[in-house]
């Protein structure tokens, strides 16, 4: 008999990290996988991205709708909750996989845990400076295994009182797709968006919920050095978190600017190769802690929501100030010059995760793991 996994995705980014494993798993004839699509996937305004997952031939591809709009996490988070265990029911996984500090992961690992189904946690122990850390050792807390990207990940969980046996470290599954040979051209990406500039930044600013009464004023300071810089950006949407709304109406005054091109969300992939040939990526996504400096592409990190997260040399922290943003474009100008003859030592694995996940799929061990988890009390 089948064992059945199933992962939940909730948005284009954490699709990003799951896609290599869910395409190696699906191929595999001892398992039958399955695809929970929720939250971001299904909105219209932030690019309808379950149609991405469609395009990718996976099987078992089941849609549900927690939110219409850019919602109180606590209701997104009720909404999956209902949804996913009237899913869980119906098919009975053996094992619910998902990834990162979203409340849609926390709702499968609520779901998973409660009705006794194995958890795995994907890029758990990680840090930042948010309500995004707090969900995402809220999530690790309710998985029974985590795949975690590195040795100090590894150790905060154990600092959490994790088991040492249930925690494998295998690297950020995108390594996979970031290290391959198969990704497009820059030609061919420029064309497929109609990017008709050459050279550019990246814009890509989300929300951070426990600043949402200055969020205003911060989204006004970056948008007045994103237009004051005078140089050509790609734009896209934030995530659907409580703030968007402040951000996509920030962003109407690009609007007509023949250098400044939105989108509400790009194809990973595509993603990657604009991604590689940047200048620089500004704002405040985890693409511009754990990506960009694999590609030696400076980044210009704003604000709060990445502290003390990363600490590559390629990596530039400012405040929400427009004096502070500006002087740091202007030094990206003489950064991207510097011929870089090797990559940054990356943190977060050596592109085989899919495999490492795969040997553990295949393991007998990982599938006995205990369900019934007791706090590791440890001397440090």
């Amino acid at each position: 008999m089948k064992n059945k996994i199933v992962f939940l995705t909730g948005t284009r980014a954490d699709f990003g990290k799951l896609k290599s494993l869910i395409s190696a798993s699906q191929k595999l004839d001892d398992y039958e996988v399955h695809i929970f699509a929720t939250g971001m996937h299904l909105n219209n305004k932030y690019g309808k991205t379950i149609d991405e997952i469609y395009k990718c031939g996976f099987k078992n591809i089941y849609p549900f709708i927690n939110h219409d709009r850019a919602d109180l996490m606590d209701r997104v988070l009720s909404a999956t909750i209902n949804g996913f265990s009237r899913y869980v029911a119906e098919i009975d996984p053996d094992l619910i996989i998902v990834h990162g500090d979203r409340v849609e992961a926390l709702a499968g690992a609520i779901v998973g845990s409660l009705n006794n189904i194995l958890v795995a946690h994907i890029e758990g122990g990680e840090k930042s400076g948010t309500i995004d850390e707090l969900i995402r050792h809220a999530v690790s807390k309710m998985s029974h295994i985590h795949l975690v990207a590195n040795h100090d990940a590894k150790k905060r969980l154990l600092q959490l009182g994790e088991r040492g046996q249930s925690i494998f470290v295998i690297g950020s599954p995108d390594l996979d797709i970031m290290a391959s040979n198969t990704l497009a051209d820059l030609n061919s990406v420029t064309a497929y968006y109609d990017i008709t500039f050459d050279s550019y930044g990246i814009l890509l600013f989300h929300p951070v919920t426990t600043e949402i009464d200055s969020w205003e004023e911060s989204t006004r300071e970056v948008v007045d050095a994103i237009i004051e810089s005078k140089k050509n950006y790609i734009v896209i949407y934030p995530n659907n978190d409580l703030g968007s709304e402040i951000i996509i109406n920030g962003y109407k005054r690009f609007q007509n600017s023949p250098r400044i091109k939105i989108f509400p969300s790009l194809r990973f992939e595509y993603f990657l190769v604009l991604l590689h040939n940047a200048d620089f990526i500004i704002g405040n996504s985890s693409a511009g802690i754990r990506e960009a400096p694999y590609y030696n592409v400076p980044t210009i990190n704003i604000g709060t929501r990445q502290h003390e997260r990363g600490n590559a040399s390629t990596i530039w922290h400012c405040n929400y100030k427009k004096t502070e943003i500006l002087d740091l474009i202007t030094q990206t100008k003489k950064a991207s010059k510097v011929a870089v003859n090797k990559r940054t030592t990356s943190s977060f694995g050596c592109g085989n995760s899919t495999g490492l996940f795969i040997n553990l799929l295949n393991n007998g061990v990982f599938w006995g793991l205990r369900k019934q988890k007791s706090f590791q009390d440890r001397d440090f």
